[in-house]
């Protein structure tokens, strides 16, 4: 019987894959490993095949300490925290669940563009300070006649530009990795992405995180701007260079930004970002509805099942060569 380790996981039960497992005719446990060393253990204990992963650590160390684990499936569509180049070396099959939960982080994004455009969040802290008029927190301008600019016109980029093509100016968008063919009708083309900072009056990342990525939004971006431009960010929080966000805040140039997503979470009281008075937060939640998560555990989970049964998952990001051993 194939034996599959939840590494990790913050949800109040786990019934969802229990059942899932159990009707596959396969074993499944779970732990709360947050260290390679814990990783490594737990996988030991059960002698497990593969791996199922919310945040914990998969590095070529662990890999290298449980030859028997021939995959990892991530929960979620990013795998900040697994090794791709451990596991291609190593013949060790990476998955994730890369369709899920599209409408909901796309209109998360264009629900905190829209916040901070019309300064709805910054309204009500004025109001509960005794603060009540409508200029209160700055001058707004009229999203209609502002350019929307997208980095990453993949599935959720192209919704992103979807649900906004009616309620901006423009929708540009910066993708080196497309074909013009696959470039929506109603999305214009940009071919650098200081160009798109420099047209742009909202910018909106819809990119993974990588070695080409991180930092990739930065002090030269922010300086393309137009004075009291803004950012937001349902991608991943180091796709941003928090430092430099926070001086271009300061500054005015930019006006306001709404992060989903942050380098380092959670997000702590008192930190600068926390406090900052012209920073909208939500807490990593533009994926979340009861259906998205659902949808995002079944997919995670199946591409274990899938790979015993038939050696490949359902969805691959690095192929690999190992298959199901005797027990």
């Amino acid at each position: 019987m194939p034996v599959f380790l939840l590494t990790d996981f913050d949800a109040p039960n786990f019934a969802l894959e229990e059942k899932l497992f159990a009707d596959a005719g396969m074993r499944f446990v779970t732990a709360q490993a947050r260290s390679e060393d814990e990783v490594i253990a737990a996988a030991t204990a059960c002698n497990a095949d593969g791996l199922l992963i919310q945040y914990a650590p998969v590095t070529e160390r662990v890999l290298s300490a449980l030859p028997r684990v021939g995959i990892c499936s991530r929960i979620g569509a990013g795998f900040d925290t697994i090794d791709p180049k451990a596991c291609a070396k190593l013949g060790v099959w990476l998955a994730n669940s890369p369709d899920y939960g599209v409408g909901e982080v796309a209109t998360h994004a264009l629900a905190l563009a829209l916040d901070i455009i019309r300064g709805t969040t910054f309204h009500t802290a004025d109001i509960r300070a005794g603060k009540w008029h409508y200029e209160s927190n700055g001058k707004r301008r009229r999203a209609t006649e502002m350019t929307l600019g997208i980095v990453g016109l993949g599935r959720i980029g192209k919704r992103m530009a979807h649900v906004s093509r009616n309620l901006f100016k423009r929708v540009i968008a910066y993708d080196p990795y497309l074909i013009d063919g696959d470039f929506p009708a109603f999305v214009e083309r940009v071919r650098d992405l200081r160009e798109l900072f420099r047209q742009a009056d909202v910018v909106s990342p819809h990119v993974p995180l990588n070695d080409e990525t991180r930092g990739m939004i930065d002090a030269a971006c922010f300086a393309a701007m137009k004075p009291r431009s803004y950012v937001v960010n349902t991608a991943r929080g180091a796709v941003i260079n928090i430092p430099d966000l926070l001086a271009a805040l300061d500054s005015g140039q930019l006006d306001s930004a709404g992060l989903d997503v942050l380098p380092d979470e959670p997000a702590l009281p008192g930190e600068r970002l926390t406090e900052h008075p012209r920073v909208v937060l939500t807490p990593h939640s533009a994926f979340y509805s009861v259906e998205s998560e659902i949808e995002l555990r079944t997919k995670a989970a199946r591409n274990l099942i899938t790979w015993a049964r038939t050696g490949r998952p359902d969805y691959p990001v690095v192929m690999g060569t190992k298959t199901l051993l005797p027990a």
